[in-house]
């Protein structure tokens, strides 16, 4: 059992000054008044750990690398060609590498929990893994190699994971023939249930971490595996998330009305069973129908700002959405950006110049719109991951950030005001300290392993540019 004293700490009914928290195996038992004598002073404000809702790991090693300018019309398309030869290369130790890199700057910045989207299964020419034994005298399928990478880079880097392995079958609508720069990811129905299966055995051996499942795409998946999937997982874990790419792209939404003669969010509606366990990445092209038939199904949208603005996606109808009182989570997807402010500023900023209008997403119980947003994206992420986290409360695992007081931009404000100036006047990283499930990983904005880390990495990018 630990205790921390905070002068002033963000709690789920909002802020509260002079409590001490306490914490025992990683969750918040106790919630009391005043300075408890055996208490650790926590010095700066504090709030609740941010959720990371949709992340591919591999992605952030050609992050930067695919800004130039070609002949003919750049669009998510020709990204995804870059992507595809990019990680022809990747072989799972590298992919670690990678993830336990990502992991860790995610952490620095404020991510306490990531939902990753994996779906880079086998080896370089398309086939499984071997199996491969452990210290423990487990064994681990071949098919889970590359979900163990991802794993041991939680771990190491000390961030809850909820690992999403994807079913991909289809390079498009029609059931298309996979491309040879999408073979890595394909797996039989079959197949992919028993990786899930895999998957959840490995959740016992590494500590904070859940699993669910992630239908790729409505192009890439076909109704009868969707929910032969669902089936399966559900039979593991009754409320395991289910996160499904949809509607990021106009032309997606032209496809499925040719193949489907619906839009696609509408088709999932009216086909599958949707409740508050999926979340719909990007969900960008919406319409009111849509959006009523999200809220109503109580789902969540993922919401990736940063990338949807880098591949040029489109904007995500927040103002609407939210009046509906949607719910809503926030990603770095693609991870040109690792930071949730920045995912947080874009999201208001985007609404502000299509709006004309200033302090969009603000509510009349939180004026504030940093506040607001945080609050909102925290607890929209944790329900999307299924985890205990989001909020600092009693019973709430103890994932929770403390900003650093010596910066210039908190120096002077009043809690009405303190998450607005860390999202919208902030030029550097606030984020001082954090704990994820009751351990330090961050203190004093320092990672244990992030020299070794980084040096690592290093020596991968410049293996893979080579």
């Amino acid at each position: 059992m630990t205790k921390y004293y905070a002068t002033n700490i963000l709690l789920s009914q909002g802020w509260a000054t002079d409590k001490t928290l306490t914490i025992e195996q990683g969750i918040i038992t106790a919630i009391t008044d005043g300075k408890d004598e055996a208490a650790s002073l926590l010095t700066g404000a504090v709030i609740p750990g941010m959720v990371n809702c949709h992340s591919h790991a591999f992605q952030r090693a050609f992050a930067g690398f695919s800004e130039q300018g070609s002949e003919g019309q750049d669009s998510f398309w020709t990204w995804r060609k870059i992507m595809y030869k990019f990680l022809a290369q990747l072989s799972h130790e590298d992919a670690q590498v990678i993830a336990q890199q990502l992991y860790i700057e995610m952490l620095k910045m404020g991510y306490t929990r990531v939902a990753e989207f994996h779906y880079l299964h086998h080896d370089i020419d398309g086939s499984p893994y071997s199996e491969s034994s452990h210290s423990n005298n487990s064994v681990t399928s071949g098919l889970a190699t590359m979900a163990q990478a991802i794993f041991k880079a939680a771990k190491n880097s000390g961030i809850g994971l909820t690992l999403l392995p994807v079913l991909y079958q289809y390079a498009g609508f029609g059931q298309q023939e996979p491309s040879e720069g999408q073979k890595r990811f394909i797996n039989a129905t079959e197949q992919f249930n028993q990786l899930v299966s895999d998957c959840f055995d490995l959740t016992k051996q590494y500590a904070n971490t859940n699993v669910g499942i992630a239908p790729h795409s409505l192009r890439a998946v076909d109704k009868k595996a969707m929910i032969a999937a669902v089936k399966h997982v559900r039979s593991l874990d009754d409320k395991a998330p289910i996160h499904i790419h949809i509607a990021e792209q106009q032309q997606e939404v032209t496809d499925c009305l040719q193949h489907y003669s619906k839009r696609p969010v509408q088709w999932l509606l009216d086909n599958i069973e949707l409740d508050q366990h999926w979340c719909l990445i990007h969900a960008t092209h919406i319409n009111e129908q849509e959006q009523q038939g999200i809220v109503a199904s109580k789902a969540i949208a993922g919401i990736c700002p940063t990338t949807e603005a880098n591949l040029g996606d489109g904007i995500f109808p927040t103002t609407e959405f939210l009046a509906l009182n949607g719910t809503f989570a926030i990603g770095s997807d693609s991870h040109i950006s690792v930071n949730p402010i920045e995912e947080l500023r874009w999201l208001e900023y985007v609404q502000r110049l299509t709006k004309q209008q200033r302090a969009i997403l603000a509510v009349t119980e939180t004026p504030s719109v940093g506040q607001n947003l945080w609050q909102k994206a925290a607890q929209g992420g944790a329900q999307s991951t299924n985890s205990n986290t989001g909020t600092l409360a009693l019973g709430k695992q103890a994932d929770l950030l403390v900003l650093d007081e010596q910066q210039t931009c908190l120096f002077a404000n009043n809690n009405q005001h303190l998450l607005d100036s860390v999202i919208f006047a902030s030029q550097k990283n606030l984020i001082k300290d954090v704990m994820v499930n009751g351990a330090w990983v961050v203190q004093k904005g320092q990672h244990a392993h992030q020299q070794n880390s980084a040096d690592n990495f290093a020596i991968l990018l410049k293996k893979l540019s080579a």
